[in-house]
């Protein structure tokens, strides 16, 4: 298997493995041509780098006939995910404290101080909570993205 950092340091290729996400979020597959139509590069040139992905396992190819149909395989990703996760949050306390308010705001011992069946948070809370910690996921995707670019053009 290829290194895989050296196969996502190109950027006509993360340029096509980010195609591919867009579609692997509805489990869904692209053709050459699609890739081609979108990204407005020669056919060749996909074709050659996504050879190159697939060597590398990023990516998987469904043949029918002639026409070759592509998905993301995020897997082999996570080995760069778990190498660079401790340099993101070096020097960072990432300790989580929980501490529950009654509706007066007086701390409670736990979530047993709470009626039976009684969510932990209102609903619009949980609700917002979840939106948040999305955005941050997605803030944190781009954020990681836009470094590994700066990096790469030193």
């Amino acid at each position: 298997m290829p290194d895989i950092f050296g196969v996502i340091a190109d950027a006509t290729r993360r340029d096509i493995l980010q195609v591919l996400l867009e579609r692997h979020v509805d489990d869904a597959e692209m053709s050459v041509s699609e890739i081609v139509n979108q990204l407005e590069i020669s056919q060749p040139t996909v074709s050659k780098h996504l050879k190159v992905l697939r060597d590398a396992e990023l990516v998987t190819v469904r043949e029918e006939g002639q026409h070759r149909f592509y998905s993301l395989n995020p897997e082999p990703l996570e080995m760069v995910e778990d190498f660079v996760i401790p340099f993101l949050s070096a020097g960072f306390d990432t300790e989580v404290t929980v501490e529950y308010l009654d509706g007066n705001g007086s701390t409670l011992t736990g979530p047993e101080g709470l009626q039976d069946g009684e969510p932990v948070i209102p609903e619009e809370a949980a609700v917002a909570a979840e939106r948040f910690g999305r955005a941050a996921a997605v803030a944190e995707h781009r954020v990681k993205e836009l470094v590994a670019r700066f990096k790469l053009r030193e």
